[in-house]
């Protein structure tokens, strides 16, 4: 059979689905639980349901163990019921495609480290949709595996994680792919995101902070894309590793404080690329560690202790158009071979004039201090920062710039900040 004739059969065949559907549809029964009122279960009501049946549960409080949603439903919460785990149970488990959960307070799930219980979880299933709900103290808030085509969006999911290895993810996302992660608000948690063998995913708008470890951590997640998100006061803000083709656009990482805290962690990551975001008040704005083919550009690095690291093993990056302000130190790295490129970047300790007005510094720009090599390699000696010693160090840089690596120069310094 040829491809066009596939083609007009697989035509054909979504055409027929879309004349059933509304059939289907016409068909499905709603489904009413309140508990108060009439004492009803929700167990026993999903059991009588039938495919696309909406089942409208009514604010309350329902202690009723794991509930498994195994066929595709509309399951809404009006008026805000509470499903409590009792610290006991998996609260709610996804075991169908085409399943919609929305307006439910998911609360006190069990906690274990082997199976991994959450207050909703789903598995192996496409096209679930998680809005509008709030989850408290759950071990893992929203989990996802093997799924595909998934929406969770506008939820507010809350724990109180002391220690990483008491508590689990905020939403967690294994071998998935095509899934929506928008608008929510997570705090508490080991991880706020975690996305470990998904692809092709978005996430966007959410907020992530005061997390234990990462506001959002990446593992071996290629061609995913976040955007328009805030990390703010996290163990770190996002780690992204071992990973390829992601883009990293408009986000707030900040407040990221701490002996190994970073806005940005690229780790073994290539052919991607950072895009106007704000970096304010980290430990390091980004360190970047075996990371190549890397385009930063249009970043804002702001009073931060180093704007970036970028380590010895890392090459063919291109870091241009980016703002650095206020930071103790705009850049270091720990090797003396530089194979990564700076380009018109705006520095503001910078000191060199322009006397064709054309925003472009007649004199090149050497942005790696020799102290900040120093202390690269010895962080004790931190403690000098700001003595005679090392003022008398940073007046021979400017004598004899050969101190420091030749190659790592901004031969296109501006002059005006860029606006971002």
């Amino acid at each position: 059979m040829g491809i066009g004739t596939c083609h007009i059969k697989y035509l054909q065949l979504l055409t027929i689905i879309g004349l059933m559907l509304p059939a289907l549809l016409g068909n499905a029964k709603t489904w009413h639980v309140n508990q108060q009122k009439d004492g009803k279960s929700i167990k026993k009501t999903l059991a009588q349901t039938a495919a696309y049946d909406t089942v409208v549960v009514h604010a309350g409080l329902y202690q009723e163990g794991n509930i498994v949603i195994d066929k595709p439903l509309f399951f809404i919460g009006n008026g805000n019921p509470i499903l409590d785990g009792q610290k006991k149970f998996e609260i709610l488990s996804i075991k169908s495609s085409n399943v919609t959960i929305n307006g439910f307070t998911i609360k006190n799930s069990g906690y274990g480290t082997l199976d991994d219980p959450g207050g909703i979880k789903v598995y192996d299933a496409n096209h679930v949709t998680i809005s509008n709900n709030i989850l408290d103290d759950n071990f893992f808030g929203i989990y996802i595996q093997y799924g595909k085509h998934c929406i969770i969006k506008n939820n507010k999911i809350t724990a109180y994680g002391v220690e990483e290895q008491q508590i689990g993810n905020g939403i967690h996302c294994w071998k998935s792919d095509s899934l929506q992660i928008i608008g929510n608000n997570i705090t508490g948690h080991r991880d706020g995101i975690y996305f470990e063998f998904v692809t092709g995913s978005i996430i966007w708008r959410n907020i992530a902070y005061n997390n234990i470890r990462y506001g959002l951590h990446f593992m071996f997640s290629n061609s995913d894309a976040y955007i328009s998100n805030v990390f703010r006061g996290n163990g770190a803000g996002v780690a992204v590793m071992f990973t390829k083709d992601v883009k990293m656009f408009n986000n707030w990482f900040e407040n990221n404080w701490g002996d190994a805290a970073y806005g940005l962690l690229l780790k073994e990551i290539s052919d991607s690329y950072i895009f106007n975001n704000r970096f304010s008040a980290n430990t390091t704005g980004i360190y970047m560690e075996g990371t190549n083919r890397i385009v930063v550009e249009k970043n804002s690095f702001k009073e931060n202790g180093w704007g970036m690291k970028i380590q010895a093993s890392c090459m063919d990056n291109k870091v241009t158009q980016n703002n650095f302000l206020g930071n103790t130190f705009d850049v270091s790295t720990n090797g003396t071979v530089v194979l990564n490129e700076f380009i018109q970047n705006y520095w503001d300790k910078y000191k060199g004039y322009d006397l064709d007005k054309n925003n472009i510094g007649d004199v090149p720009y050497h942005p790696l201090s020799l102290f900040s090599v120093i202390v690269e390699m010895n962080a004790p000696v931190m403690l000098l920062f700001r003595s005679f010693f090392i003022s008398m160090l940073e007046e021979s840089e400017k004598i004899i710039p050969s101190l420091t690596p030749e190659n790592f120069i901004d031969n296109q310094p501006l002059m005006r900040a860029i606006k971002l």
